[in-house]
Formats: C-alpha cells, sequence, structure tokens
C-alpha cells in the first residue's frame, strides 16, 4: 500500500472523482465511445479529476481467459493507445493501480506495462504497483474559515477474486474496511457499479472522546458489451455506467452517483 498525497487548487470548493477501471480497451467487445464519454466528461470539467483502478488494458495472453486472437491491438499497440488517451488528463489523475489484466504481463515476462505507461505520462509518483492510500486535501478556502482544509482518504484496490452475485461482490467491497481506515473505499474488479455507506465509531485517544462518522464505499462498472468469455460462462449482462464520487472542499461531505 502506497500512501499518495495530493493537495488540490485552493479555488476549488468541491470536485468530482471519477473511477477509470475496467476499459479493456483491446478486448473486441470495448465500447469504446463510452470510455470516450468519461474522458470528454473529467477533461471538459475544470473540478473532474479520476482514479485508474485497473484493468485499462486487456492484455489477452495465450495462458489467460480471453480472446488472445480476438485481440484488436497487439500489446505494446493497446499501451500507445492508452497513453494517448490519457495525456490530455494526465494532469488530473490523483492515482494508478494495475489491474490483474496488466499483472498478466509481470507474471509471464516481468514488465509492469502499467507503470511504463505510468511513465510516459509524467505520472509515476501517482503509480502504486499494488494498492494506494490517498490523502486529497483542498487548498485555502478563505480567510473567513482560518486556512481550514478538507481532507480525504481514499483507499484505492482493483480487487480480486471472482464471484457471480452481487451480493458476494458488494461484500469484497466492505471487506476493504478489515484493511484500513479511510473515508472512501474504491474497488474494480467485478464489473458492478455499486455504493453504499456505512457509519462507524473512532476513538480519540488524546481527549477519550468518540468521533461518529460515515464511509463511502464504491465499486467500479467495466465497459465491456455483453459477449465473449462473459457470454460463453454464463455471466450477467454487464451495467456500463459510470459511479462518480462527489466531495465538498468546504466541509466533509461525501456521496456517490450512478
Amino acid at each position: 500500500m502506497k500512501p499518495i498525497k495530493v493537495d488540490l487548487s485552493e479555488n476549488l470548493t468541491s470536485v468530482d472523482v471519477v473511477p477509470v477501471a475496467d476499459y479493456h480497451w483491446a478486448d473486441p467487445g470495448s465500447d469504446h465511445d463510452k470510455i470516450m464519454a468519461d474522458i470528454a466528461y473529467i477533461r471538459g470539467n475544470e473540478n473532474a479529476y479520476c482514479i485508474l483502478n485497473g484493468d485499462l488494458m486487456d492484455c489477452a495472453i495465450a495462458s489467460s481467459i480471453g480472446d488472445t486472437y480476438g485481440a484488436s491491438l497487439s500489446p505494446m499497440d493497446e499501451l500507445k493507445v492508452c497513453v494517448d488517451l490519457f495525456k490530455p488528463i494526465a494532469y488530473k489523475i490523483l492515482c494508478v493501480v494495475p489491474g490483474n489484466h496488466e499483472a498478466r504481463h509481470y507474471r509471464t515476462n516481468g514488465i509492469d506495462i502499467t507503470a511504463l505507461m505510468c511513465q510516459q505520462l509524467g505520472i509515476e509518483d501517482r503509480y502504486s504497483p499494488t494498492t494506494a492510500l490517498v490523502f486529497l486535501r483542498f487548498g485555502k478556502l478563505n480567510s473567513n474559515q482560518h486556512n481550514r482544509k478538507a481532507v480525504y482518504t481514499i483507499y484505492v484496490s482493483h480487487g480480486n477474486g471472482g464471484g457471480r452475485k452481487e451480493a458476494g461482490k458488494i461484500q469484497r467491497l466492505v471487506d476493504l474496511s478489515t484493511i484500513v481506515d479511510a473515508d472512501i473505499y474504491l474497488c474494480g474488479h467485478t464489473h458492478l457499479p455499486a455504493m453504499l455507506k456505512d457509519g462507524f465509531a473512532r476513538p480519540n485517544l488524546g481527549n477519550s472522546s468518540i468521533t461518529y462518522g460515515t464511509r463511502l464505499y464504491v465499486n467500479t462498472s467495466a465497459k465491456l458489451d455483453y459477449g465473449g468469455y462473459g457470454d460463453t460462462q454464463g455471466f450477467k449482462v454487464p451495467c456500463t455506467d459510470t459511479p462518480i464520487i462527489h466531495l465538498s472542499g468546504t466541509r466533509k461531505e461525501m456521496r456517490a452517483t450512478i
């Protein structure tokens, strides 16, 4: 787990964080129109940022599930496309972690293709080869608020394991809270856009008091049309809608919409 600190502009009073995951660009079923709509939203909105949460590249190899021979691009060409795709919004990328598809290359030949992408984008400091804990801090609000800053912590994990039922996928998401204390938990991999909140009590050792709060959990979608191995193995038709995390900079307030 890598800590990543991000300071936002002091002029921002709120931000939208778009989780970008499971694009599977070279998969024949990858919905490039919906992917480009995500990128256009991030690029066109001043207060929109994103987190790249793995499986951006399909990376089909002979030993993997997926259509190696039906892939629309070679691994090198797929890498180039992703660099070109994210270059216009590189300054808006808060964090990057790889997915299990990119990990195929590392397991077979020791090449971290996501690290190569981040190097070419000039955001190596935003990359973690495993998981990440993002410290997202708003800048100075105004002189009347005594320079207070809203700070959020976001635990980012691509996720792992299968599961066909929604309950199992949601449980994997909620289980992230057993790993680290954070405000927001972001997970991908299971291709189910979902969000929920729960409450918690945190002891304050300094003054022997208790703080009550909420945590936000967000599971990302995949930009894949129905077909391929998902069809042949009897998986459900995916929902490709993109969840968006909304954060206030004037007070600790977070929510998500799909």
